[in-house]
């Protein structure tokens, strides 16, 4: 099969509210009327940056080992969409923000149980940037999530006050997409949130486990597989994926 008709759709950006670079996805939903299956599925890859990963301010266990189980998958899309954490200095869930609050100890905000973490992410540092063995250049979009001070945004759908979206899910849909894998970071937070809001939504929805990994807090990942098994979503390595 050919999957590798890609094009760039630019950056997504949501600080601006506009895709940058060339507005070429209602040209492509247009265009793309012959849908195989193929162009009815979508990878997204979650947050795969370097602050998540061995030696960043918010690593994830052997975080980076995934990326090359990422970068075989990528060849099997025709659509791949990133996502990447973006906060500003004063985040209101950074621990230095929060003074007297530990890290991943929480704190009621409007929109309920905020998590107390440690500065990751933050806007032009190196950080933020995507991990330098992550192959991006067949991705279509950025989705950057969490640059509003006062809310926190794990999901690429919506942020976590569950009112603001991204905009994907009408990205998505203006695709005719049907069916989401998703990958990357980490597995119990902003991938579990992900997977959820793209099963809410009506997407068939599919997290790749051997392509992602936990944080591991508490009762997260006992918590992110009854969340899978609840809204149906697939959890299994990708070979076992038809």
């Amino acid at each position: 099969m050919n999957r590798r008709k890609f094009f760039r759709l630019g950056i997504y950006n949501l600080a601006a509210g506009l895709i940058i670079k060339n507005n070429l996805l209602a040209h492509n939903a247009a265009q793309n009327t012959n849908h195989t299956d193929e162009n009815e599925d979508v990878l997204i890859i979650v947050d795969v940056q370097n602050d998540f990963c061995p030696g960043g301010s918010l690593a994830v266990k052997n975080g980076d080992k995934i990326i090359d189980n990422i970068n075989s998958i990528q060849k099997d899309f025709n659509i791949i969409i990133l996502t990447q954490d973006w906060h500003p200095e004063n985040h209101s869930s950074f621990s230095t923000n929060n003074p007297g609050k530990e890290i991943f100890s929480s704190k009621e905000m409007p929109y309920g149980k905020q998590v107390i973490w440690p500065p990751h992410c933050v806007i032009g540092t190196k950080g933020a940037e995507f991990h330098n063995k992550l192959k991006t250049d067949y991705a279509k979009m950025v989705i950057r999530k969490g640059f509003r001070k006062n809310i926190d945004s794990y999901s690429g759908f919506f942020e976590n006050d569950r009112k603001t979206h991204t905009g994907l899910a009408g990205i998505l849909k203006n695709l005719n997409i049907k069916r989401v894998f998703v990958a990357g970071l980490a597995l119990d937070f902003c991938v579990n949130y992900t997977a959820v809001d793209s099963a809410k939504l009506g997407f068939q929805t599919h997290v790749i486990k051997d392509a992602t990994l936990p944080v591991d807090i508490g009762s997260s990942v006992k918590d992110t597989i009854a969340n899978f098994e609840k809204y149906n979503i697939k959890y299994a390595n990708y070979s076992e994926m038809a």
